[in-house]
């Protein structure tokens, strides 16, 4: 037993390192592993801005939700989100899309942020583009569904 020992030893380590490299490359992505599943479901809430399904869209969030859009007064609840969202769906053209960066989850609280870009037709018919980042902080309900409390996203300089 002593004999193998010393190579138990050596693969115990190179795993270790292995895990290790591993923990760091995905550290380095932005995406806390224990928040995928948070991740995923941004993803999900941006394909559904992307397909213009506000119903969908609009269960992403709390019934107490806080979302702050740009250059708008803070909106409380769900209802004043929706509303808020079906008018920039309504928008001609509209489009939006976002990319969770990174995420992280601690008990029953998490949040998501990255990036986003939208694009739509102003009064005058010229296409407007925008990039931008974002933040929302998602709270983990008794029933396990994750839903998003503070949403917060705002346009990069021009």
């Amino acid at each position: 037993m002593q004999k193998h020992l010393p190579r138990f030893l050596a693969v115990a380590v190179i795993c270790a390192c292995f895990i290790a490299l591993a923990t760091h490359a995905i550290a380095a992505k932005g995406i806390d592993p224990s928040a995928r599943a948070l991740a995923a479901l941004d993803k999900e809430w941006s394909d559904a801005a992307g397909a213009k399904n506000l119903d969908k869209l609009a269960s992403f969030y709390a019934e107490d939700a806080v979302v702050y859009p740009p250059n708008e007064p803070v909106l409380n609840g769900r209802a004043a989100a929706r509303k808020a969202w079906g008018d920039m769906l309504a928008m001609p053209e509209f489009k939006m899309s976002w990319k969770t960066e990174s995420a992280g989850v601690n008990g029953n609280l998490g949040y998501t942020a990255g990036t986003f870009e939208d694009s739509y037709k102003d009064a005058a018919g010229k296409t407007v583009s925008e990039k931008g980042k974002y933040l929302c902080v998602w709270r983990k309900g008794a029933d396990g569904k994750w839903q998003a409390i503070h949403d917060m996203w705002n346009s990069d300089s021009k």
